[in-house]
């Protein structure tokens, strides 16, 4: 049987307050580049939707 390992998250912050608000894990056979991952996602925080910068958790 083969051995589990754990995929990383890619946190998603916004670039307004610097609060994370989305956890996302990566899929798995898909390259995901960190540097151009960066979406408008809505911020709880600023009540509107901004974009989003993300990084590894």
């Amino acid at each position: 049987m083969p051995k589990r390992t754990k995929r990383p998250y890619i946190t998603l912050e916004c670039n307004e307050c610097e609060s994370k608000n989305y956890y996302i894990q990566k899929t798995k056979g898909k390259s995901v580049e960190i540097d151009d991952l960066k979406p408008s996602k809505f911020c709880k925080k600023c009540k509107s939707h901004t974009k989003h910068k993300a990084g590894l958790k």
